[in-house]
């Protein structure tokens, strides 16, 4: 029998349910959770419940503004676009993710590792396949953006093509979510403060570390570099057409080849930059952490990943799940204006959109995908 065994031994409680002192675990579940984490103190309670107290806002805020995005997307004949597609593929993404609350949220009231393994696994699994999705419509729209803008008269996708990408999107997803559910490769633990679970970036066996390494790779270095490409693309062609438009001008004498400008409203160089920024930073805020947390818990130094420390990619996640539907309400003005619409009690006072310009206005005022 090994020391490490002895020692959880030794910190199992003789009387009532067995349990592993200094955490609530039950004795049972004690094969399933990295050694690593039973190293460190049980956290106060506090930390458990503020925690909690955070997810259900997160949990609020997000299901309420990825529901009204699904919702306003699919139900205005305005916005039934094969670009919204993505959108609201995102939008479900990120609704979906959020439905593994109530179980971090009970396992928080309950101090520990409450729903054991099976609950271990539900909620690890939806966590890979709204996070993989994310990311990899994430990269679906930035090509989509990208197409519509460089080529604006024939880059725009079909209906079918779009439906298409997001066929691949999942086909591309499941395996890397369902392998550590099924033990074919990786595997679902416990971290932080045992109350929520990812794959296993801890354990020093070779076949975990080439899995964490293939996921780096698969799941946030495509996506990351696709995105990164496309916009770079993006803000790069507006910024050379910006200028052709102005070396143009020049040459024609005038102040200006636009039409209806007014001094207050942003260039599409801005706009796009702009957009190109959030999304990027959001994305990069997103997922960054996590990333950064597997590659250190399976090839660096194992001491730095605390259980609080390792609690702030998980909420990082979130909040970017609850801020992606408000995104869309300020860059968005068709949105903002169908919500009026069917919700007139929010207020939000916009101005009917000129048909006439729409398109134009939509090629380079798209909505931002954030992850």
């Amino acid at each position: 029998m090994s020391n490490s065994t002895v020692h959880w031994e030794a910190r199992i409680l003789p009387a009532g349910p067995p349990r592993l002192l200094g955490w609530n675990v039950p004795a049972e579940e004690i094969i399933h959770i990295p050694e690593h984490w039973l190293s460190y103190p049980e956290p106060n309670p506090s930390f458990h419940y503020l925690l909690a107290l955070l997810y259900t806002l997160f949990m609020f805020f997000a299901l309420l503004g990825n529901g009204l995005v699904i919702w306003i997307f699919c139900a205005a004949k305005s916005l039934r676009t094969p670009s919204n597609m993505f959108v609201v593929n995102l939008a479900f993404c990120d609704f979906f993710m959020m439905l593994k609350a109530p179980i971090f949220i009970y396992n928080s009231f309950n101090a520990g590792f409450e729903l054991g393994h099976l609950g271990c696994q539900i909620f690890a699994l939806i966590g890979a396949l709204s996070g993989i999705g994310a990311a990899m419509t994430n990269a679906a729209i930035a090509y989509d953006r990208y197409s519509t803008i460089a080529h604006p008269l024939d880059g725009k996708l079909s209906r079918g093509q779009v439906m298409l990408f997001i066929i691949v999107i999942w086909i591309y997803t499941l395996p890397w979510a369902l392998m550590p559910a099924m033990g074919v490769w990786g595997r679902y633990v416990p971290e932080g403060y045992l109350t929520s679970c990812t794959f296993d970036y801890l354990t020093q066996t070779q076949e975990l570390r080439y899995f964490v390494l293939t996921i780096f790779i698969f799941s946030y270095c495509i996506p990351m570099s696709l995105i990164l490409y496309y916009y770079s693309q993006i803000v790069s062609h507006v910024v050379n057409h910006e200028k052709a438009l102005r070396e143009q001008a020049k040459k024609m004498n005038v102040e200006s080849l636009r039409s209806n400008t007014n001094a207050n409203a942003q260039s599409a160089e801005v706009r796009i930059a702009k957009a190109a920024i959030t999304i990027c930073f959001l994305f990069v805020s997103s997922w960054t952490p996590y990333a950064v947390a597997a590659l250190i818990g399976a090839f660096g130094n194992q001491a730095l990943l605390t259980p609080g420390v390792t609690m702030i990619p998980a909420c990082t996640c979130k909040l970017v799940a609850c801020l992606d539907p408000y995104v869309y309400a300020i860059s968005h003005p068709r949105y903002r204006l169908e919500l009026q619409k069917r919700l007139p009690w929010l207020e939000l006072q916009e101005a009917p959109i000129n048909d006439t310009t729409s398109t134009t206005t939509e090629a380079t005022n798209a909505p931002p995908a954030t992850s």
